[in-house]
Parts: structure tokens; C-alpha cells; sequence
């Protein structure tokens, strides 16, 4: 029997004279022929493939600082108002109803102490008119901010500004959380004096970007704890030197641009920021003077 089952000359295997054929497989080898790069190419590839990758962070660099930080800080400061508005609703609250506490007793009580008292005065002779009524008193001084604490709401309606006031102009603490900041030793708002503060004009909630469209009669409020202050826009600076202290001083007077301030001194409020836009080479300057105030 054939132990190739009769297949084995259909496929080729025998040659003539039933001599078995050898099938040697063959091995083809393909050369891909890649042309090697010299160092100047190597040498800019690489270049190219390092300033891809330093374009992109740059890319990412520049979406973080002009999107994500305002709309970061913008949310932050928003928080922030609603929380110091609900934080005096409620202390408000608070004072109407001792007021009715006190009136209460006042009218329950009233008339026994005037008859107490009209009975001493008229067995001792005393004169209790001239006494001085604790009301009228001056109310004492507001305590002082702390540092970095948000005390005031500035609201600009001609550029659709509501922002909290903190103390200080702390980059980190201060003016990159959105807030506008209030230059130390300067005075308080609704004080004698000038009310100085500086926001920052790009990045970071950019609450004063706009600050240089404000015009002459522009109104600026300041609301605290205890009142609302009206400013209104007087005068502007468009650029002077970072290093410009006088345009925050009491009487605010430009040292670098001569004739741009004032003279006497009043009730002021100094708005300051950067300027050129995305710059900090110099200073824009917006002076206002208080026109009322209005207790909560």
C-alpha cells in the first residue's frame, strides 16, 4: 500500500524514476532601505519636537491665567458678597428685634421710673434735666479690619462691578482671590481722608479692567456693616509710576504728573490698577469725592 495514499505524485514529490524530490523553503529577506539622518537633521527634529511641546504648555499656561483664574476668583468673590450680605441681614435682624425687646420694657416700665423719680427730685430738690441722654452720645469708632479680611462691597454700575473689599493688597491673600484691596494706613470708607484701593486690572477676577471708562459724575458705593457710602467720580489719571505714593495720600496729589490730584483736603476714594493691559509697568488712577451716606 503507498503510504502516501497515492497523493504523493499529484503533488510533485516523486521525480522521474520515483526519486523523492527535496522541497527546501526559500527565505526571501526584504531590505527596507531608511535613510539615516545626519546630526543637523537629528539635531532639528529634536527642535521641533521640544518647541511642540513647549508651545502647548505655554498654550495651557496662558487658557490657566486668562480663563480659569477669573472664572475661579470671579465665583470666589461672588460667595463672598453673598456671605457678608447674609452675615449683615442677620445681624440687622438681630438689633431690630432687641430694639423691640428694649422698647417693650421701656413702655412697661416708664411710668414707675418717672413717678420713682419725679418723688426724689421733689424730696431732694435735684434737677435731672440737665443730664446728658447716653443716646446722643458718638458712637465709637468701627474696629479695624483684620488683615485680609473682607469688610466692604464696592459697587461701580457703569462697568457692572459688585466685588468684596478686604484689608490689605496681598497678591496671595487678596487680589487673585477677586477681592479689591484697601491700602493700609489710608482712611475707612465714608472717613475724612482717602479711601485708596487697587484691584488687579487682567487675570485673577479682573475687577478693575475696566475702570478707564468710568466718567466724570460716575457714582462708585461702598456698603459696610454699618453704612452705605456714595462716591462719585471726579477725576482720572491715565498713567504715572508704579513708585506714585501721592496719588494714595490723604490728599491725593500726583508726584510724577504734576497738576493731577488736589489741593484740600476732603472726602476722597482712589481706584488704582495696572496699566497697559496685561502690563504692571505703570499705574491708572480714578479719583472720586464722597457725596452721601446712608446708615443700614
Amino acid at each position: 500500500m503507498d503510504c502516501f495514499g497515492g497523493s504523493a505524485y499529484r503533488a510533485g514529490l516523486f521525480g522521474e524514476g520515483g526519486v523523492v524530490r527535496e522541497r527546501v523553503p526559500v527565505v526571501v529577506q526584504h531590505r527596507t532601505r531608511r535613510a539615516r539622518r545626519g546630526p543637523a537633521a537629528r539635531l532639528l527634529w529634536n527642535g521641533a519636537e521640544v518647541a511642540v511641546t513647549l508651545g502647548l504648555v505655554l498654550l495651557l499656561l496662558v487658557a490657566h491665567q486668562l480663563w480659569w483664574t477669573n472664572r475661579q476668583a470671579r465665583a470666589a468673590a461672588e460667595r463672598k458678597v453673598h456671605a457678608l450680605e447674609e452675615e449683615w441681614g442677620s445681624e440687622r435682624a438681630r438689633g431690630r428685634e432687641g430694639e423691640r425687646g428694649a422698647a417693650g420694657d421701656a413702655s412697661t416700665g416708664g411710668r414707675v421710673g418717672a413717678e420713682d423719680a419725679g418723688a426724689e427730685d421733689a424730696d431732694a430738690g435735684a434737677d435731672v434735666t440737665g443730664q446728658r441722654d447716653s443716646s446722643t452720645r458718638p458712637n465709637p469708632p468701627a474696629p479695624k479690619p483684620q488683615w485680609d479680611q473682607a469688610y466692604a462691597v464696592l459697587r461701580i454700575p457703569r462697568i457692572g462691578i459688585r466685588v468684596p473689599v478686604a484689608e490689605g493688597i496681598s497678591k496671595s491673600a487678596v487680589l487673585n482671590k477677586g477681592y479689591v484691596g484697601h491700602y493700609p494706613r489710608t482712611a475707612q470708607p465714608g472717613q475724612a481722608g482717602n479711601f485708596a484701593v487697587a484691584g488687579h486690572r487682567n487675570t485673577h477676577g479682573e475687577p478693575f479692567r475696566y475702570i478707564n471708562r468710568l466718567r466724570k459724575g460716575d457714582e462708585l458705593t461702598v456698603e459696610t456693616k454699618s453704612a452705605r457710602y456714595t462716591y462719585v467720580v471726579d477725576k482720572a489719571l491715565a498713567r504715572t509710576s508704579a513708585r506714585d505714593g501721592g496719588v494714595i495720600r490723604s490728599v491725593p496729589r500726583s508726584e510724577v504728573r504734576k497738576g493731577h490730584g488736589y489741593a484740600e483736603p476732603g472726602f476722597y476714594i482712589t481706584l488704582t490698577t495696572c496699566t497697559p493691559e496685561y502690563t504692571s509697568k505703570y499705574r491708572l488712577v480714578v479719583w472720586g469725592k464722597l457725596r452721601s451716606m446712608r446708615p443700614r
